[in-house]
């Protein structure tokens, strides 16, 4: 906040300057042969910049991270990452191959069974200069600057020079070898530090004198030091061979306390809790308490001021103004004219959302390197049901439909496979489902034809602003045998709406699908009356799966979802009309990627007109 620079004597570790750093995300990046979080963590460290411009450099890995790498891992290795660049691949091929190339030496020592430790190190500088060279400077200039990077060139200089002595070692026990050898390693700056502030340790505060003493961490444990129990060593043993006892260190620094509390002024601190648990005081402040209470000065060693409350005071402001959730009104022009029927649930229960998704463009980044989760698992289910359905359109199922059905997972299952949550839990639970969907079809075929599965198709409304195009996707839609009836499915793998949701027009997707299936909006398919619309939840638990109705008739749901949605779209068709973040209490969305932006933690708990109107 200030400023100022504290002289600290010990130093700070290797590792955690840039130089040390750098060194170990590099053998990080190749250990792991270019897995995204080490390829990422290496290449956006500051002294990455791959022999061009640092401000080229970090475009390129900006839309690699963005296109290729938030996503299901490509594969291991630069060549699984190039061969999934796609449209990319002009921009991003020749700049990734020169990475690969970089790497290509120090790749091959790491997989020799039998290597000598100075041949890993030179092959490891190599790279790591390489990596760290710019369009006007050499990878050596840039790396070994500074003091730390001082200190990580002598470093190298002696574990080259030492490995001599070291028989050969396994490539892949790099990695490790260095994080145990840099360790112990600290770079302790020549210069910048505060003339007259210093952080000491107790042997170099002995021998010297400052007006004002802070004694740190006065916890039990920490001062004095734990004495430990020695594995090798008994009491008398280490008598025997001359070796001070354990207890000399809590003598000593018994006397330092002593010596150091005698300071002009002395200022006795120490952290109430450590990592969260409780701690205990140092021994000495105990006795120090005892004393003084005996001398009735019981609060003698309580603090003249609360010294946290200082800092908490310099960012508290002087009076608190409740804030109103943001209300952004763009102008029409400005606001989409086309979305998807699982957009207008978002519209309806969260139009912030909308308003940051489809007018500011912001699109929330995929999780790095994740394993499938939910998402995943519900879209290769969608994807199995269509094909089963597309093979098998007519009224008859052949005998053998759970094994067909079950043949048609284990294609679409591949890809994700190889993870081993999907082979422990997902298939099992999909075998369930494919048992529990086969016998659900025979028994609905006979008064069912199916007519298309992943149906696409939109329809246009006359809206204030200009014609708005809704479009969707319906997972199947059947034709009823007795009156030719259409039935709309959802396939859902995760929580159903509720019945209040479905009443009070929060869960418009089916019913809309309805209206666009009345309204001829899917494409080969003949408008006509909705009689059903219902829900199939397939988990593979228990229960395996179910059939929901919609809460509401068919007929009715449809038509009063499409006037839902004129009425919805005229409403911000009105430019003074804002995009308010969660508007109605109580219909907030489960899942909000745009939380954060609109402030929720904020105004949300206040007592102010949080709740905006209902559209």
């Amino acid at each position: 906040r200030w400023g100022i620079a504290v002289d600290d004597s010990g130093g700070k570790p290797l590792v955690h300057t840039p130089c040390g750093g750098f060194l170990g995300l590099t053998a990080a990046l190749v250990a792991e042969d270019a897995a995204p979080l080490a390829l990422l963590a290496a290449l956006k460290h500051p002294l990455a910049a791959g022999g061009m411009k640092t401000a080229v450099f970090r475009a390129k890995l900006r839309l690699l991270e963005r296109e290729i790498l938030r996503q299901a891992r490509p594969g291991r290795g630069f060549a699984k990452i190039a061969a999934a660049l796609g449209k990319h691949e002009p921009e991003l091929g020749p700049w990734l191959a020169g990475l690969a190339a970089m790497a290509a030496p120090f790749a091959e020592a790491l997989a020799m069974s039998r290597i000598s430790l100075g041949a890993l190190a030179a092959a490891h500088l190599a790279f790591a200069e390489a990596l760290a060279a710019s369009d006007q400077a050499d990878g050596g200039e840039r790396l070994w600057q500074g003091d730390d990077g001082e200190a990580g060139a002598a470093f190298f200089a002696e574990l080259i020079e030492g490995a001599e002595a070291m028989p050969p070692v396994a490539g892949r026990d790099y990695p490790a070898l260095l994080d145990a050898l840099i360790e112990g390693r600290v770079v302790r700056p020549r210069h910048g530090g505060h003339p007259r502030l210093h952080i000491w340790g107790p042997l170099e505060a002995r021998l010297q004198h400052a007006d004002e003493m802070i004694l740190g961490a006065l916890n039990e444990t920490s001062w004095p030091p734990d004495a430990g129990v020695d594995p090798w060593l008994s009491r008398p043993m280490r008598k025997r061979f001359g070796l001070p006892s354990p207890e000399r260190r809590i003598g000593l620094s018994a006397h330092d306390f002593v010596q150091f509390a005698a300071a002009p002024q002395v200022l006795l601190t120490r952290a109430a809790k450590i990592e969260g648990a409780p701690s205990a005081p140092s021994r000495w402040l105990a006795r120090l308490d005892n004393l003084l209470r005996g001398w009735d000065r019981t609060h003698a060693l309580d603090a003249d001021a609360d010294v946290r409350a200082w800092p908490e005071a310099l960012d508290r402001p002087a009076a608190y103004k409740a804030i109103d959730p943001p209300a952004p009104t763009p102008p029409v022009a400005a606001r989409p004219r086309r979305l998807s029927v699982t957009r207008i649930e978002t519209w309806r229960r969260d139009p912030y959302a909308i308003y940051a998704r489809y007018i500011l463009d912001l699109r929330a980044l995929d999780a790095l390197d994740a394993e499938p989760g939910a998402a995943e698992r519900g879209t290769i289910i969608h994807r199995v049901l269509e094909r089963f359905i597309k093979t098998y359109p007519r009224s008859a199922l052949p005998g053998d439909a759970r094994d067909q059905l079950i043949g048609i997972g284990r294609e679409v299952f591949a890809q994700v496979m190889d993870r081993p949550g999907v082979r422990a839990f997902w298939w099992p639970r999909f075998e369930r489902i494919a048992r529990w969907v086969a016998e659900t079809e025979i028994a609905r075929r006979p008064g069912l034809l199916p007519l298309g599965a992943e149906c696409r198709g939109e329809i246009i409304i006359a809206a204030p602003g200009g014609p708005f195009t809704l479009s969707g996707t319906a997972d199947r839609v059947d034709r009823r045998a007795a009156d030719g009836g259409l039935v709309i499915v959802d396939y859902k793998t995760g929580v159903l709406p509720t019945g209040k949701d479905q009443a009070a027009g929060f869960a418009p997707q089916l019913p809309l699908l309805g209206a666009m299936a009345q309204a001829g909006g899917f494409k080969g398919l003949k408008p006509g009356p909705v009689v059903e619309l219902g829900y199939w939840r397939l988990t593979g638990g228990d229960p395996v799966g179910e059939e929901k109705a919609f809460s509401l008739p068919a007929g009715e749901a449809a038509e009063d979802a499409l006037e839902g949605l004129e009425s919805l779209v005229a409403l911000f068709d009105d430019p003074g009309w804002p995009y308010r973040p969660r508007p109605v209490a109580g219909h907030e969305p489960r899942f909000d990627d745009y939380a954060h932006l609109a402030r929720v933690s904020e105004w949300s708990t206040q007592e102010t007109g949080a709740e905006g109107g209902e559209p």
